[in-house]
């Protein structure tokens, strides 16, 4: 056999064992690699270079994790060997660092969230909200090691006539951070809610694609292997609104979150209408230099009643955080929380947690039925 078979053979022996490749890894490998090729287009010079970059985070990836098997299976024999009770603990990461699809979405005009001069009343407030979390299983309070890959411990019992017993840490990995956000629901009025939904049906004439930023930095682009959609920017009165509603929760969101309150130098926002079929990949709201200022992102969920449409959830990924590298595409969460949509209800996140609109289904294809959001992101 040439060198190239015994190095596939042995490829092709590792991506067969799940503690080092799990099914879900192959699937979310095998879409990043689709949507990369997507982008690059008909440039081999950046196919190339996207390929590497998989290619690269991956393998060091899958090296750590068979090292790991391999030498808790050598250390288990040795103590084996020499007749050594011996207790290990061991379990693998279910998620690899990956590749980082394109960044966010293409920024709308900017608008100041603290406009200058006097303020008009900002109407029936709703009854107060607490901050909330999404349901579903919640970090530690403190340190722990991730569920992912664990220390390799080794426990030698005391031997006759060899007192002591002791712990040799073999390795450690990075711990896993919780992607962090914050639920609010009933964050309009009803009257404010019932004329929001009346403007977004009134003015679909002049929605037009969603666009996002390439990875070389180009605004304006329209890539539905990444982003399908449609926006609205011109919001009217209603992006007063919302801003002074967010205004208005802004510190107990900052606090919830663990971010120190920071002056607002811009705002974005328009409204999003996801038909059937319309998603939007994995990608951080921060990550090419152009929309490097934006620190929070805000996502309003609102819809015409009764709801038909499905799906079309919120998902933000967790990170292992020393591993995170958005500029080189090393980076995909282990894991993440979903967040379904639910009326008149809002999420905040940190701009620099990788999330994803899963896609929608929507069977009578209305524009009407749509899934709507107004969301945005407050610069710092």
């Amino acid at each position: 056999m040439t060198a190239k078979q015994i190095l596939d053979a042995f490829s092709e022996t590792l991506m067969q064992d799940e503690r080092i490749l799990s099914p879900r890894e192959r699937e979310l490998l095998m879409s990043l690699l689709q949507n990369s090729r997507a982008v690059s287009g008909s440039d081999p010079q950046t196919q190339s270079a996207v390929n590497a970059a998989i290619a690269r985070s991956v393998g060091e990836t899958v090296a750590q994790r068979a090292f790991a098997l391999l030498g808790g299976s050598i250390v288990e024999q040795i103590l084996a060997g020499a007749g050594v009770p011996v207790g290990i603990e061991e379990s693998m990461a279910t998620n690899p660092p990956g590749p980082q699809p394109p960044s966010g979405p293409q920024p709308p005009g900017h608008a100041p969230l603290n406009p200058p001069g006097p303020q008009p009343p900002s109407g029936p407030q709703p009854p107060s909200t607490p901050l909330r979390t999404p349901p579903g299983p919640q970090p530690p309070s403190g340190p722990q090691p991730p569920s992912g890959l664990q220390p390799l411990v080794v426990q030698q019992a005391a031997q006759e006539g060899r007192g002591g017993s002791g712990k040799v840490g073999v390795m450690e990995a990075p711990a896993i951070e919780r992607a962090q956000c914050v639920v609010l629901d009933e964050f309009l009025a009803p009257q404010e809610l019932d004329e929001l939904v009346r403007y977004t049906l009134e003015h679909e004439a002049e929605f037009h694609s969603s666009e996002v930023i390439s990875p070389s930095g180009e605004p304006g682009t329209v890539d539905y292997n990444h982003r399908c959609s449609q926006v609205l920017l011109d919001l009217g009165k209603h992006e007063a609104i919302v801003l002074e509603r967010i205004r208005g929760v802004l510190p107990r969101v900052l606090e919830r979150l663990g971010i120190e309150e920071f002056p607002v130098t811009n705002v974005e926002a328009q409204i999003t209408a996801s038909n059937d079929g319309d998603f939007f990949g994995a990608h951080c709201d921060d990550a090419q230099e152009m929309i490097a200022s934006r620190r929070l992102t805000f996502v309003y969920f609102f819809h015409r009643e009764p709801r038909t449409f499905d799906g079309g959830e919120l998902r933000l990924h967790d990170s292992r955080g020393s591993e995170q590298n958005v500029t080189t595409g090393s980076y995909l969460g282990v894991s993440y929380q979903s967040i379904v949509p639910q009326q008149n209800q809002i999420v905040f996140f940190p701009c620099s947690v990788l999330h994803e609109i899963t896609p929608v289904e929507c069977p009578s294809r209305a524009f009407a039925d749509s899934r709507f959001t107004l969301n945005g992101w407050l610069h710092k």
